[in-house]
């Protein structure tokens, strides 16, 4: 499969349930989102989430929240047999495209320091690490708060 065979969509509440398992695919039970907690997320003020579909069945998500200028991904989250193929850049791409659409001009999120793969990740999508934060995930695992700067456009 080739990202240009995917389709992005907006979140639909049929979802769910599927994109509480991808979480749970994506990430081990002590830091995979509980369902209340994934609602909550899902449904904040200011959230966005999307969904990459492929061949009809769901791939991958991202959710982001906006607060006036500032934006926040939430998760980011591909199943592993859609990963690199462009899954993951087609959703932040879009997701950061529509934040800054809403005037939104730097995005911050959270990743473990000692998951080699996806910090090159966001690296390589212009995040750079702004601080420590140390014990940030349950089993005292550290994290990057990492940042990027939108071009907004007017």
């Amino acid at each position: 499969m080739r990202a240009e065979m995917l389709k992005l969509r907006p979140y639909q509440p049929g979802h769910f349930e599927t994109l509480y398992e991808i979480d749970h695919a994506c990430y081990e039970p002590a830091i995979a989102y509980s369902r209340h907690d994934l609602n909550s997320y899902i449904h904040a003020p200011g959230a966005d989430c999307l969904v990459a579909e492929a061949d009809g069945e769901i791939a991958g998500f991202i959710v982001s929240e906006q607060a006036g200028t500032f934006g926040y991904i939430v998760t980011i989250d591909v199943l592993e047999a859609h990963r690199r193929l462009g899954v993951g850049t087609m959703l932040l791409n879009e997701s950061e495209r529509k934040l800054a659409a809403n005037g939104v001009r730097e995005v911050t999120l959270e990743t473990a320091t000692d998951n080699a793969s996806t910090v090159a990740f966001w690296e390589k999508h212009g995040y750079r690490t702004r601080s420590l934060k140390k014990g940030y995930y349950p089993g005292g695992r550290d994290a990057f708060d990492m940042i990027k700067s939108l071009v907004v456009n007017s």
